[in-house]
Formats: C-alpha cells, sequence, structure tokens
C-alpha cells in the first residue's frame, strides 16, 4: 500500500493528457493581431463537423471575397486547382447548411438574374427578424382643405398672396410654411385680394386668436379660415339697365403694396387721397 508504481502517470499528468502538451508534439499557436487585410471566420465554420475540408476552405475564402465578387464554378475552378467538379461539391454543401444562399432577382430591363449571398451566421438574420418588433405602418399625411379659388389668375394677384402668407412667420413663428403648403393656401389668399381686403386685413384675420398651443398643422387651419371666413363680393352699385363696370387688371400699389384693379399701374385710390391731402 505504501509503495508507489512510478510508472502511472501523475495526476497531473492524466489530467491534460486530452490537450495540448510540448511533450506530445501537440498544436502551439504563434498569433499576432491582425490590424489590416483580415476577415472574421466563426468556429462553427473553420471547424464544422458536417463539412469537408475544401467546403470549409471554400466557404473561408468566400466570406473573404469583397461584394460583387464571382464565385460562380468556372471562375472558382479557375482560380484553385480543385477542379470544377469538386469545387461544385463543396458549393452544395455550404448551401446546404446555410453557409451560401441563392435568390432571383428582375433586374432593369426586365431580366431574371441569380444571385449568391453569403451568410457567415447561417440562420442569425431571420432569427432577428423574428426578434426586431414590426413597425407599424406610415399613415399618410391627410390632405390639406380646399380653399377659395379667385377669378382672376393675373400674376401679380398670386404673387401678392404668396407675399402675405410668406410673411405670415414674422408675427407667429408656428406658421412657417412650406413650398407645397404656400402654393395650395395662395389662390385661396388671392380670393380675399380680389374681393378688395388689403393684405393687411388678411393677415389679421389668419392670425389673430390662433390657440396658444403648438400648432400641429399650420397649413390646414390657415385653409379653414380662408374659406369659413371668405368675405363676401364688394358691392357694384349701378342701375338695372346699365351694362356691368369694366373689370381692370390687377396692380400692385407703389405706396402700400395692396392690391388693386386699375387700368394702369401706379398708386392705389387711398394712397392717392393721402399724397393729394399732403400736398
Amino acid at each position: 500500500m505504501g509503495n508507489q508504481n512510478p510508472s502511472a502517470p501523475s495526476r497531473a499528468r492524466s489530467r491534460i493528457a486530452g490537450h495540448d502538451h510540448p511533450n506530445r508534439g501537440g498544436l502551439l499557436h504563434d498569433n499576432s493581431r491582425h490590424t489590416a487585410r483580415f476577415t472574421v471566420i466563426g468556429n462553427h465554420l473553420a471547424q464544422h463537423a458536417d463539412l469537408s475540408l475544401l467546403a470549409i476552405g471554400l466557404g473561408t475564402h468566400i466570406q473573404s471575397l469583397p461584394p460583387g465578387a464571382r464565385i460562380d464554378i468556372k471562375s472558382l475552378a479557375a482560380r484553385f486547382p480543385e477542379g470544377a467538379t469538386r469545387i461544385a461539391a463543396a458549393l452544395r454543401e455550404l448551401e446546404k447548411h446555410g453557409y451560401l444562399r441563392r435568390v432571383r432577382e428582375r433586374v432593369p430591363g426586365g431580366r431574371i438574374v441569380t444571385r449568391t449571398i453569403s451568410c457567415n451566421q447561417p440562420g442569425h438574420r431571420r432569427e432577428e427578424t423574428e426578434r426586431r418588433p414590426r413597425r407599424p405602418p406610415a399613415a399618410r399625411a391627410k390632405a390639406l382643405p380646399a380653399v377659395p379659388s379667385p377669378s382672376s389668375t393675373a400674376p401679380a394677384l398670386l404673387q401678392a398672396a404668396t407675399d402675405v402668407l410668406a410673411d405670415l412667420r414674422r408675427h407667429d413663428s408656428r406658421l412657417l410654411l412650406s413650398a407645397a403648403d404656400t402654393a395650395h393656401l395662395a389662390p385661396g389668399v388671392a380670393a380675399w385680394l380680389e374681393r378688395d381686403v388689403s393684405p393687411a386685413a388678411v393677415r389679421r384675420a389668419l392670425i389673430d386668436g390662433l390657440p396658444t398651443e403648438p400648432l400641429h398643422r399650420p397649413a390646414a387651419l390657415l385653409a379653414h379660415r380662408l374659406t369659413t371666413q371668405l368675405p363676401p363680393p364688394p358691392p357694384f352699385a349701378r342701375p338695372a339697365a346699365t351694362p356691368p363696370p369694366v373689370r381692370h387688371p390687377f396692380h400692385t400699389c407703389d405706396g402700400c403694396e395692396r392690391v388693386f384693379r386699375a387700368p394702369d399701374p401706379g398708386p392705389c385710390r387711398d394712397c392717392r387721397t393721402a399724397s393729394q391731402g399732403a400736398a
């Protein structure tokens, strides 16, 4: 009982018998850190139990290639000495185990092509997609309410209406309108201007009494006001037997920039009266 068998292996040696040991000629690694031109390969591929050595090597080579590289059988056979038959078999192995998959896509011109996708972790992308919560479909922006249409489409009238809308943000920063909203609202403002409403009066009708809370759709609120508060057209005092008055073109006043009808451009009636009174 007290004698020890000198040939019996010690516990320490028996514990590491299955591991690398310098006395047994096992594998040693002399590694240095890569800083450029390297590819990360998972051990699930490098040590795959069911793939052939050719398939493992080919899968490693494919994962190291840049997007767009050709990995058809003919191109690979021209690159490696194994031949087309063995390379085709290795590609089938990789496809069977999920490292390659093929998809058919229609390219511009109507032609259908087959693309090969390399997966460095088979099934990982599909599982991530299934776990990721689905986003609700984006709600489409509701169309703006309709606005009144002017009887005239004179460029001076529409430009004056656009200027009124662009000026609103100076009085309320919440009324900063996009180009599309301005183009939608301009005819409604023009309908007010051609009814002899001054730009200042239109601005007051649009911004007076606005709610204090944030405006989520200021253009919709302005469209509603342009429609519901549209003043009636100015009356024409004339005998019933007389013909309708001449409709002169629109002009912008040189003084107050008011839009008015007149045979020729110049100051409006109020500015002419004020100028004569000052004289």
